[in-house]
């Protein structure tokens, strides 16, 4: 049985790998939408630490449009471990969501929907 210069199983195969890409197009964008949920979350900028006398203090410096905003955290030895670890975490997931939108664009190039 032709299918105007497809056979049936070419056609099959084409229908079944479209339902795969469809698949993993809703599924990128749900994992888009849990990084950016949890990027939300986390501290956002970079740590600066400034030296006042004998102690260390921790800031967030960070843009918030055209403003460049300088939070402090607290004294160094206590937060810097933990804000640290949550910094590098968001620039993590932000290198994951920017991954996940290069492949969604491929897939959409890919699949008409």
């Amino acid at each position: 049985m032709n299918f105007v210069g497809y056979n049936y199983i070419e056609v099959k195969e084409m229908s079944v790998l479209s339902g795969v890409l469809l698949e993993e197009k809703q599924r990128n964008l749900d994992m888009q939408e849990s990084y950016v949920a949890e990027i939300k979350k986390l501290p956002k900028g970079s740590i600066r630490i400034k030296k006042r006398g004998n102690k260390e203090y921790c800031y967030l410096k960070y843009r918030e449009r055209d403003k460049v905003i300088t939070k402090y955290i607290g004294v160094a030895s206590k937060c810097l471990p933990h804000l640290q670890a949550q910094v590098e975490k968001r620039k993590y997931f932000d290198e994951l969501l920017k991954e996940l939108e290069m492949e969604y664009k491929m897939i959409c190039k890919v699949v008409k929907d």
